[in-house]
């Protein structure tokens, strides 16, 4: 067998994996202007997560991983978020590679983790390139945007399917090393600066077979990687795992700006009044609302998650319109952390406008996650509401 089976990695439990990721809030809040600034995550809280071995959690132990439950990675990315939504951003999409390269044949893992198990994969999934086949694999050319994190990255999955298909069976996750392409940079944007979404190019590079596996397969819970790769973790459904993974750092981003203003809130004298902030029943209104709105949404990311390992236990596919309700519940989160952070800043005042006051990068970073396709609130709230009608869901997207 390929897989490193005599690893001896220490695997941590859940509690220590989260606390690692909560020890690293203070820098990671620390070097988020520097981050914003150098429109990349610091190398420092890369190597930071690395040694906390946050990019672990949902590798297969059989190549080094902890390969620990899916909310333990949704709790990671939820602390580090509290730091730096950038961070959360970049962990969210970084750190879910490993569970779906567990889902390819073998040798792609061994041809990524095989002479080191740190390896880090980058991606852009919306399937821009064009793929033809050819004997043994497939020739693949493109231009792809935002490949969060690339630059720590060396091998990225991008998606593509032929250049004369229409056929959704046809769309392809290709995986692919860095030597075989280029990253632009492209990223100069207004929110999430710091995730260094650049721009990846591909020309004419040759991707062998077993490193490609179409969409539909991951749809339906087909994956070459199932032979090997036999926990439930690996069989809960490809896109409920993905689009919750660039909607919970806000949740986090969301505490973090909360926690930010409690603080403040304790010290600040309004000026109009000579009365402390914190006796302000508007601003204990608004802070109640929020830390409400926060437990709700953390409560019901674990419970929809619990519910999907135990369909992956049993070995089933949730029905498709169980799928819809909880991608619905995924756009919900960044449109509502959207909402939320813009009364919290409003409450802010003055201050709150201020460089050095983290409230406005946090509000951009909010807003630029709500503008991913997977987190649009309408289409999302159109699609699960015709099914409460008894309107048949349909697979228009991954689910």
């Amino acid at each position: 067998m390929l897989a490193k089976q005599g690893a001896t990695t220490e695997i941590p439990s859940a509690q220590d994996t989260i606390a690692r990721a909560r020890a690293l809030i203070p820098s990671i809040a620390a070097r988020a202007s520097q981050g914003e600034r150098e429109r990349r995550i610091p190398a420092e809280t890369i190597a930071d997560m690395q040694a906390a071995g946050l990019f672990r959690v949902l590798q297969p132990r059989r190549w080094g991983g902890y390969e620990l439950d899916i909310l333990t990675y949704f709790e990671t990315q939820i602390a580090l978020g509290e730091g730096d939504m950038s961070t959360a951003w970049v962990y969210g999409v970084v750190g879910v590679h490993p569970w779906l390269i567990a889902l390819y044949d073998d040798r792609a893992a061994q041809d990524v983790w095989g002479k080191d198990d740190a390896t880090l994969i980058c991606s852009s999934l919306m399937p821009v390139g064009t793929a033809t086949a050819v004997e043994g694999g497939f020739r693949l050319s493109g231009h792809w945007k935002y490949g969060s994190g690339c630059e720590h990255c060396e091998w990225a999955f991008l998606g593509g399917a032929p250049a004369d298909s229409a056929n959704a069976e046809e769309r392809r996750i290709f995986l692919v090393p860095k030597r075989d392409y280029e990253i632009v940079d492209a990223w100069r944007v207004s929110g999430l600066k710091a995730t260094g979404s650049h721009d990846i190019v591909v020309k004419d590079a040759f991707v062998p077979a077993y490193r490609a596996v179409t969409f539909m397969d991951n749809f339906r819970g087909v994956a070459p990687g199932h032979a090997v790769n036999t926990a439930p973790l690996y069989r809960l459904p490809f896109g409920q795992v993905f689009f919750r993974g660039v909607s919970t750092g806000a949740i986090g981003a969301l505490q973090g700006m909360l926690n930010a203003y409690l603080d403040y809130g304790r010290k600040r004298i309004v000026r109009l009044t000579g009365a402390p902030a914190a006796q302000d029943p508007l601003i204990q209104q608004t802070c109640a609302e929020i830390a409400c709105a926060l437990d709700e949404m953390k409560t019901i990311l674990h419970r929809n998650f619990r519910n999907l390992e135990g369909y992956a236990a049993r070995g089933e596919m949730p029905p498709l319109k169980l799928r819809m309700e909880y991608k619905f519940h995924n756009a919900w989160v960044a449109e509502r952390c959207s909402l939320l952070a813009a009364r919290l800043f409003k409450a802010t005042g003055s201050q709150g406008i201020y460089d050095d006051q983290p409230y406005g990068r946090i509000l951009a970073d909010i807003n630029a996650g709500r503008s991913h396709i997977s987190n649009q609130f309408e289409s999302n709230a159109k699609s699960y509401g015709a099914t409460l009608f008894g309107i048949e869901a349909t697979k228009d997207l991954v689910l």
